[in-house]
């Protein structure tokens, strides 16, 4: 679990945090225009000296919009419809930002940090609110900062960042894909969950970010800290996640390394074709694919999982990202998102993880008391 100690990104720390929703921080997602705000004249993409699109810069993927599509929405969402979710993520956001009563009594599962439910099932950022608190009141409002619009694509709303299949939702296992899962839960019960450091996950290890930030693919993981920054050189593109400072080195023209080397976020090779930067990722480390569990981006995916991706500028302050994730070992097709990455204008700070980080040392110590009481009780 992420300290409150790590940094956050500046335009979202402290009192700020508190208050953006439509301000020019806020994105309002890919626009159609090709003008620049102000400017008669038609915006042209920026190059590098090399004469490629220069992606580099600061940008941030936050949305309400969730990797997979709820319900039975179709893949767009009306202009009422969309609205309709970015008012309640602000009411929400508003309501957990309240001073805290100190005579309220403390409930599990951050009950009381919650706005009174609406008729019908919970919207997406109330999800986000309920996974936030934990069993024990977990994060307040004031270290949440998910992002409070929905993604737009040439002025359209979406309802999912899957936009392939057509349900907007991962593809079901295949056998193999089932079995492994299941011999991967199995050899995790081998070890208690708290027996040591090895057998925690990536993130309460201050490795790489919960969720798939860094990924390939990048999506967000809706609770903070959803921001990159971009820097290009003619034959290499580093993509720098603020989530756990994760860093992406993107090799140009060049070959995948041998099929036995795995690497954090895997190996990954660029090319371009017109003005889009497309990066093909193989040879992605096995203990972050079998971490991943039953949740986000990998689903459990094999060793052999191809993640494919585009990178495009369509204006002058969005990123259009694109993404392909193919293992017929593990799924019965391939499935495909979209989303956009919107500019922000403010530095990116370190990630301090790990020197923040005091949850780890304390889970296992709570484990071997637990583990003490237990003998104790045997003995009597």
């Amino acid at each position: 679990m992420t300290s409150p100690l790590c940094s956050r990104h500046a335009a979202h720390s402290w009192a700020l945090v508190l208050g953006l929703s439509a301000t020019s921080l806020a994105p309002l997602g890919v626009q159609a225009a090709t003008k620049a705000p102000g400017n008669s004249k038609a915006w042209v993409v920026p190059r590098t000296l090399e004469g490629k699109p220069d992606l580099q810069g600061n940008w941030t993927n936050e949305t309400q919009t969730p990797f997979e599509r709820m319900g039975n929405q179709g893949p767009t969402l009306t202009d009422q419809q969309a609205a309709a979710l970015e008012k309640r993520a602000q009411d929400v956001e508003e309501y957990r930002d309240r001073p805290t009563d100190p005579g309220e009594k403390a409930l599990k599962g951050g009950v009381g940090n919650e706005l009174a439910p609406v008729e019908g099932e919970p919207t997406f950022v109330e999800r986000i609110a309920q996974a936030a608190g934990g069993n024990v009141g977990g994060y307040n409002g004031f270290w949440l900062d998910p992002g409070n619009r929905v993604i737009r694509i040439d002025g359209v709303a979406r309802s999912s960042i899957v936009v392939d299949p057509e349900n907007g939702r991962i593809p079901p296992m295949t056998a193999a894909g089932k079995q492994r899962m299941a011999q991967r839960a199995a050899q995790a019960k081998q070890h208690g969950e708290f027996d040591g450091p090895e057998v925690r996950s990536l993130s309460d290890r201050c490795l790489t970010s919960f969720g798939s930030n860094a990924g390939p693919p990048m999506v967000p993981n809706y609770f903070y800290n959803n921001n990159y920054s971009i820097v290009q050189s003619k034959d290499t593109v580093v993509i720098l996640t603020e989530m756990v400072h994760d860093a992406r080195i993107i090799r140009l023209n060049a070959k995948h390394a041998p099929a036995q080397i795995h690497r954090w976020f895997g190996d990954s090779i660029g090319h371009w074709e017109g003005d889009t930067l497309v990066v093909e990722t193989t040879n992605i480390n096995p203990t972050q694919l079998a971490q991943s569990g039953g949740f986000g981006p990998y689903r459990g995916a094999s060793d052999n999982v191809k993640v494919t991706e585009r990178f495009t500028r369509t204006g002058p302050d969005v990123l259009l990202y694109k993404f392909t994730v193919e293992d017929p070992e593990t799924f019965t097709a391939p499935y495909s998102g979209e989303l956009p990455f919107n500019r922000i204008n403010e530095p990116i700070y370190e990630y301090a993880c790990a020197e923040g980080n005091y949850a780890l040392p304390a889970m296992l110590a709570g484990a071997r008391a637990e583990e003490r009481a237990k003998a104790e009780q045997k003995k009597e």
